[in-house]
């Protein structure tokens, strides 16, 4: 488990997206950043948010922001999550959980009496110099973009 605060410098990372390019946190640098971690495409709570992410994707990029969603999904399982639900948003694959792990998003988890490793859905809004400016740590889908956009919006004045 991390213990990024507030302020601290983000995480470097480079993964690959759906089309098998890389996305590398260091040539963000200038943008706002909206990190958000989920546990696996295609599946309730994770589709809602990423169809939440994606309807408000440009409202975000009018300020600036760019929205990348990581879980520890393949490429092609992105690729197939993406079409199948006509997303526009950038996903992220961290099939060895490196970058899961750094952020903590990666914790052990219970549910129905068992114990288990597993994504922890968790949001990190970086600012243009790469540092965290807020975190969530675990997040409820519902109306989860619009706090992240209110966040957005408060911290850029």
């Amino acid at each position: 488990m991390t213990t990024l605060k507030i302020g601290d410098d983000a995480p470097e990372f480079c993964l690959p997206d759906a089309e098998k390019g890389e996305v590398c946190l260091k040539d963000l640098k200038g943008k706002w950043i909206v990190l958000y971690f989920y546990p696996k495409d295609n599946t309730k709570g994770c589709t809602l948010e990423a169809l939440d992410f994606t309807a408000a994707e440009d409202e975000f990029n009018e300020r600036g922001t760019v929205i990348l969603g990581v879980s520890p999904d393949s490429p092609e399982s992105h690729t197939k999550f993406i079409e199948k639900h006509e997303l526009g948003i950038t996903l992220l694959s961290d099939t060895e959980k490196k970058i899961l792990e750094s952020y903590g998003a990666w914790q052990l988890k219970k549910m129905y009496g068992r114990e288990f490793m597993g994504v922890v859905r968790s949001t990190y809004l970086i600012d243009p110099e790469g540092k965290i400016a807020y975190i969530w740590p675990k997040v409820r889908v519902k109306e989860h973009a619009d706090k992240v956009m209110a966040k957005l919006v408060e911290l850029q004045g």
